[in-house]
């Protein structure tokens, strides 16, 4: 088998790719989505919601996050109150409501593959929301604790996580247009029904 051959298939993988590029969204919408339900997830969200002049005001106390930081898996009670009060849980479970959403959205693509286009179109724009926080979260950068290397272009943990939606906002895009295509293509090949016209005799 020559190097022709392996290119040619490899060729015919893209209906595969997409197919896995649609189910790795699934799989990262419902889970995360899910994991809002989390405390510790709720709490891990924090800092970008406060600091986003686009949802802040969801926050009952927006500013004063940064005392009541809580390392994952840790249950501190005092801030876990402070979580209770600013507004942190509500917020998290109706954003996981909606990023489910928009995965079950993509599970409809054999079905109603409009419905799904209109999924890859909102997951879209949450990744372009969420790359905006590496703008407004200072969190996302390593801080200034006496290294050389802080701020940018040094992500810090958040930072990373926050980047790798530029990979999800391609993948929305590949699946939109999938999605679209389908669609069309069902529109085309469904029978066209004209109305009978009845004529006087």
């Amino acid at each position: 088998m020559g190097w022709r051959t392996v290119f040619e298939w490899a060729s015919r993988m893209d209906r595969v790719g997409i197919a896995l590029t649609r189910l790795g969204l699934i799989v990262v919408l419902v889970w995360i989505g899910g994991l809002k339900v989390a405390r510790y997830e709720a709490d891990g969200i924090v800092p970008f919601v406060a600091n986003s002049p686009l949802m802040s005001f969801f926050y009952a106390d927006p500013e004063g996050y940064q005392a009541h930081k809580n390392p994952e898996g840790k249950l501190v009670p005092e801030n876990r109150a402070w979580h209770e009060a600013n507004g942190t849980y509500p917020f998290a479970l109706g954003l996981g409501a909606v990023i489910v959403a928009y995965g079950l959205l993509l599970c409809l693509h054999p079905w109603l593959p409009q419905a799904a286009a209109l999924g890859s179109f909102l997951v879209f724009i949450m990744s372009f929301v969420t790359l905006s926080f590496l703008i407004t979260t200072p969190e996302c950068w390593v801080p200034d604790l006496g290294d050389t290397t802080h701020g940018f272009p040094y992500l810090s943990g958040a930072g990373r996580l926050v980047l790798k939606d530029a990979i999800m906002m391609g993948a929305a895009l590949v699946t939109l247009a999938d999605s679209a295509r389908y669609y069309l293509q069902r529109q085309t090949a469904a029978p066209q029904i004209r109305p009978q016209v009845a004529h006087a005799a």
